[in-house]
Formats: C-alpha cells, structure tokens, sequence
C-alpha cells in the first residue's frame, strides 16, 4: 500500500506540470521590401520620435531622450479617447540602422501582449533598394491559463502583425513617393 501511495505521488508530481501550461513566447516578424536605398529609408524611421510621422496608427510619439537609450516615448493612438501607452529604448545602432525597445506595460485593451520586446532594422538588400524588418517577442494579454479569445496567444500575435503590417505599408508608400 505504501509503495502504491508513493508511485501515486511521483506520477502526480510529473503530470501535474504538463497539465498546467501557462502562456508562451510569442514571435512575431515582418517585412516590406522597398524600392529606396536602405540610408534614405533609415533617414525616414531613425528617429525614436518620430512614429507619429509614418505610422498611420499613431497621433504622437515623443520621447523625452531623443535617441538616448532609456529614452521613454509616449505613444498616443489616433483611436477614441487617445488611448496610450510608454515605450522605452534599450538598444540604438545608427551604424547598424537598427533599435530596440520594450513596453514595460500596456493595457490589454490597447495592445494584448505582455513583456513586449521588438526591432526595428533597416538592412541594404544589395540592388539598390532596402528591406524593413520589424520583429518582436512577447507574451500574450492574459498570463494565467484559459485565456479569453480576445487575451489568448493567437490574438495577441494577430492584434502585434496588423500594427506591423499597418507601419510597414505605410512607411514602403512614404519612402517610395520620395524619388
């Protein structure tokens, strides 16, 4: 009867852990191939504050450090109520026409996600014309299991791709009417 009990405890100790998945990494990447030279590109994005100015998303992103690392941008949505939320800057590389930055919280009514981390990059795609890479990692809106629709990990990499895809199409069409 011991041993039973004691086979019963290891057993529970082992699957108890399978059965209680919490969230998961999520990854997003994407990209827009544009007929501009990658420096003219940078030129356009280089700036932290400046995502007002070619995402059609955003009413306004000032940042109090400019390109300083640590430098925290506010971000205001062109959305009822002007909704907002701060990122911070973590990493900038001119030299690499790269930079990283966090959003150390958001509502998840703006934005589903948690421990928000992404890139920005700009790379020369050797003919002439570059192409933007945006990529981010992040875990869904709600932490805890059984996640609502609206918090689970497929609506917070959808809600992450169509800012994306948003930013990106906008920035090809800004970037390519400057010939």
């Amino acid at each position: 009867m011991r041993v039973f009990a004691l086979a019963a405890a290891l057993i529970a100790l082992f699957v108890a852990p399978a059965s209680a998945h919490g969230p998961t990494r999520q990854k997003v990447v994407e990209l827009v191939y544009i007929n501009q030279p990658a420096d003219q590109v940078w030129a356009i994005i280089k700036d932290f504050d400046s995502l007002s100015k070619w995402h059609p998303m955003v009413a306004s992103s000032v940042a109090d450090k400019g390109n300083e690392e640590g430098s925290t941008r506010k971000v205001v949505l062109k959305a009822p109520g002007n909704p907002s939320f701060n990122e911070v800057l973590d990493k900038y590389d001119a030299a690499k026409r790269t930079y990283k930055y966090e959003i150390p919280k958001v509502d998840p009514k703006i934005l589903p996600v948690n421990d928000y981390e992404s890139f920005l990059t700009v790379l020369d795609d050797g003919k002439g014309g570059s192409i933007v890479e945006w990529k981010g990692a992040f875990y869904r809106g709600y932490m805890n299991n059984d996640p609502p629709p609206n918090l689970n990990d497929a609506a917070s990499a959808a809600a992450v791709r169509k800012v994306y895809r948003a930013g990106l199409d906008n920035l090809k069409k800004i970037a390519e009417a400057e010939r």
